[in-house]
């Protein structure tokens, strides 16, 4: 986290935290920046690969920031390498403000989230839209999986940094999948009685 500390705080949080007494326990996550962009590891390329959506923060010419949520089937957003991502970008409501902020300014935060496991993923980072004409078979690997729509361009995001954030406060929620697969031995069961009752009926009509 150290690159992720270095970046979020600023001289203004610093002042904060030493006003509420965190600075110590702060100062311990700043040790270790070398400057470089965090690598992502194996924890992280998992985690992100395995979410259906996640926040995209920017900020606009005014000052005033934009959070909007981008979904897809698992897997669409594509870790390209350790310090890179990738995702198809398609054709939404076509107001275009987080398309807008990022030419004027690409640094974006990501948050990935795990409502089920009470698991979040922040990332820093800068967001740019290519073609595929710049990355020779990057709309190939990222249409592999992709959301459902036309595509416009393909986002890349360089990765500045990233924070594994505590789960309190999160409150478990589940998908319809997640729902469906949990379950599924109450499904299995409910249709074993079913056709049980279903025998037991036809014994009964049998014998009267």
């Amino acid at each position: 986290m150290s690159r992720y500390a270095r970046l979020a705080f600023t001289e203004g949080v610093r002042h904060v935290q030493e006003e509420k007494g965190s600075a110590p326990a702060m100062q311990r996550l700043l040790r270790g920046d070398t400057g470089e962009p965090d690598p992502l590891g194996p924890a992280e390329a998992a985690f992100i690969e395995s979410r259906d959506g996640f926040y995209l923060a920017s900020v606009g010419e005014t000052g005033w920031p934009y959070v909007q949520f981008r979904g897809g089937p698992p897997g669409f957003v594509h870790v390209l390498n350790e310090r890179t991502l990738g995702y198809a970008e398609v054709r939404g409501n076509r107001q275009y403000i987080t398309g807008g902020n990022i030419r004027s300014n690409n640094r974006v935060s990501m948050f990935f989230m795990d409502y089920a496991r009470q698991t979040r993923l922040k990332v820093f980072g800068h967001l740019e839209p290519r073609t595929p004409s710049d990355i020779p078979g990057i709309d190939v690997q990222l249409g592999a999986t992709r959301t459902e729509g036309h595509p416009e361009c393909l986002m890349i995001a360089h990765i500045e940094g990233f924070a594994w954030n505590c789960s309190q406060h999160i409150t478990p929620r589940f998908t319809r999948d997640e729902v469906t697969h949990a379950l599924g031995p109450v499904y299995e069961r409910i249709a074993q009685l079913e056709q049980e009752n279903e025998e037991l009926k036809s014994r009964l009509e049998e014998r009267g």
